[in-house]
């Protein structure tokens, strides 16, 4: 007697037994059935759903300028006028009366020394020039009995020329002690530190207690007014940029808004500690609201004979030798082969290859493949070569892109990849 068992669909498990009596092939058939059905069971599976594979990539609406960015650099805004503030005299600090970012005006205190030891100064001079005093007075007198008893005939003309050069000498006395008293006057005067300009505290550099020598910076104060940015120029472009009269200037805090600036002051001897030359740009009144400390943007820009591409060098896609970047089109990347032609700052130039107007993408693009769904992560502001002014390479000051045309294609692009 032999006993076989199978599974059908639906989990169940169907036994039967194959009698010895039956005929062998009889029992061969009922075997051969039950072997089918398992190859059958065996192939089932359940279908799993192929999902489209849609890349998240960022894009840039491309656009043509004649400016081209030279070079752009990071600085901070500061006053045209600042002041390190310290004392004339040396002593130890009783008071501090103004703290960083207080707003002083001329003539008001910001520190004391202790004024003990320049007040006694003070008397030990005015004491000295009353003695001064009383040795002219007493020689005034000597001379105006010896001048009536020559007038008599009773002194010779030499004993009153000594008594004359004794009351000059007096007199000498009197001036120089009278110069002392007032120089040491001003010295107890100087225990008090004033600001000498309307302005804004910006440093303190020591506190009370601190025992100071004459001259030691104490206190900045920047003056209030005109601001500037302050950049460091390498060695290498100082030359070329020299001569640049395009700047633009924007604050980090503000990157859509972009002015034009004006070199006051560039340095002849670089700084020792960073090896560059410190140049001084003006802050037009376009930038009402920089603040002292800001970080600011410096860019030298120059116009070319033709518009230009700018693209910036992440979008560009290197295989065999060809250099291309991915089109967005309807929801889905084309592969443009371009052709570089030199690099501007963070931006690479573009020969051919690109219209204006195009969106490419400009982040991902080593994941792309011809033909694949993107989805736009966010649209960026156009290549900032406007030539309403804006401003260079990426990195540069932002001028204002397309907008529309921008939210278009990522609306597209979004749109498909639903």
């Amino acid at each position: 007697m032999l006993q076989c068992s199978f599974a059908v669909p639906g989990n169940t498990i169907k036994e039967f037994t194959v009698s010895p009596s039956l005929r062998p092939s009889s029992r061969l058939t009922v075997l051969a059935a039950g072997a089918v059905a398992l190859l059958v069971l065996a192939g089932c599976h359940k279908t799993e759903e192929k999902t489209e594979d849609i890349r998240p990539v960022r894009v840039q609406q491309v656009r043509a300028s004649d400016i081209d960015l030279l070079s752009e650099f990071a600085g901070e805004v500061r006053a045209r006028v600042e002041s390190r503030l310290g004392f004339r005299v040396g002593g130890k600090i009783v008071a501090r009366l103004v703290d960083t970012g207080a707003v002083v005006k001329k003539g008001q205190a910001l520190m004391r020394l202790d004024p003990q030891d320049l007040q006694l100064a003070q008397a030990q001079a005015q004491a000295a020039l009353r003695a001064a005093e009383t040795s002219r007075d007493f020689a005034r007198a000597e001379l105006k009995r010896y001048q009536e008893l020559k007038a008599q005939n009773f002194v010779s003309q030499t004993i009153l020329d000594s008594k004359e050069a004794s009351y000059k000498a007096a007199q000498a006395n009197v001036e120089a002690a009278q110069a002392a008293f007032r120089g040491q006057s001003n010295q107890a005067g100087y225990a008090t530190l004033v600001a000498d300009m309307d302005g804004v505290v910006t440093a303190v550099n020591a506190d009370v207690g601190t025992v100071v020598a004459p001259g030691t910076p104490v206190v900045q104060l920047a003056k209030s007014g005109d601001k500037e940015i302050v950049i460091g120029l390498p060695e290498d472009k100082v030359d070329a940029l020299r001569g640049v009269a395009d700047v633009r200037v924007r604050l980090w805090a503000q990157p859509d808004r972009v002015a034009a600036g004006k070199v006051r002051e560039v340095s002849p001897a670089a700084d020792p500690v960073t090896r560059t030359y410190p140049v001084r740009v003006t802050i037009p009144d376009g930038l009402p609201d920089a603040k002292l400390g800001m970080t600011a943007y410096v860019a030298f820009a120059s116009k070319t004979p033709e518009a230009q591409i700018h693209v910036p060098l992440t979008a560009l896609f290197y295989e065999r030798g060809a250099t291309s970047v991915w089109v967005v089109e309807n929801g889905a990347v084309r592969l443009v082969r371009v052709q570089p032609g030199g690099v501007a700052g963070n931006d690479m130039v573009l020969k051919s290859g690109l219209k204006p107007g195009q969106v490419i993408v400009t982040a991902g693009v080593n994941q792309l493949k011809s033909g694949q769904k993107v989805s736009v992560l966010g649209a960026e502001r156009a290549a900032p070569k406007a030539a309403s002014g804006g401003a260079g390479a990426a990195g540069g000051p932002a001028a204002p892109a397309g907008d529309a045309a921008v939210n278009a294609a990522s609306a597209t692009a979004t749109g498909a990849a639903k």
